[in-house]
């Protein structure tokens, strides 16, 4: 935990850390317009994304990663606060897969650096069992966020959009989008700065895994 304390509070550097520090200012200043043009829910919900925005700095992801995560999350939410969701009909989809696949991408290096999972690069087949894990990362939290609607709806507020076709629709793109994730795993879990196919390539640091090019095998 020390270590990923020293990641959030260290300095940025580089463009691209600054980038990703200034999209997280940017979703501190939503909180209270949320809160008051929306309603408390709102502001919640933008404090709620802003907290898990601050996970990537502390594994210390490449720069990339973080700032997709970060833009990604935020429209996410305010598709959510503004109705978007309900307005755009097919909205809904893509944004499922893409959050899904950057949230799984984001939980399966959380996963490696506290050696919760194994380091794919050490198993005989480390892209296969890395998609198969990003996967089910991904499944698992679309989960979770069903139900997360399910009970906002039935005892928060009844606007919230929740169905059958809805929610199996939500899953299906979601997976869809984790398995793309676990599939670019080789570059997403690249240290900044090194192609995922350098031979010396080290996993990002404090994220655990090995080089893109050891993901690569099988």
């Amino acid at each position: 935990m020390r270590e990923l304390w020293e990641g959030v509070r260290r300095r940025a550097h580089g463009p691209g850390e600054v980038t990703a520090d200034l999209i997280r200012l940017v979703g501190a200043i939503c909180i209270p317009i949320a809160a008051i043009g929306w309603g408390p829910l709102g502001g919640v919900s933008l404090a709620f994304a802003t907290g898990g925005m601050v996970i990537p700095r502390a594994l210390r992801v490449r720069p990339a990663l973080d700032i997709a995560f970060g833009i990604v999350t935020l429209i996410a939410v305010w598709s959510s606060v503004t109705d978007l969701y309900v307005t755009v009909k097919w909205w809904d989809l893509p944004v499922h897969a893409v959050l899904n696949g950057l949230v799984a991408a984001i939980g399966y290096l959380m996963l490696v650096h506290f050696r919760i999972v194994a380091d794919a690069a050490t198993l005989p087949r480390p892209r296969l069992s890395t998609a198969v894990v990003t996967t089910a990362l991904g499944f698992t939290f679309g989960v979770f966020w069903e139900m997360f609607e399910w009970f906002g709806k039935n005892f928060i507020d009844d606007a919230i959009y929740v169905g059958y076709t809805d929610s199996i629709g939500d899953l299906l793109w979601g997976g869809i989008g984790s398995l793309v994730a676990g599939l670019a795993m080789p570059w997403l879990a690249a240290r900044p700065g090194e192609r995922a196919t350098d031979p010396a390539a080290e996993p990002g640091a404090g994220a655990g895994s090995r080089s893109g090019r050891d993901l690569n095998r099988g």
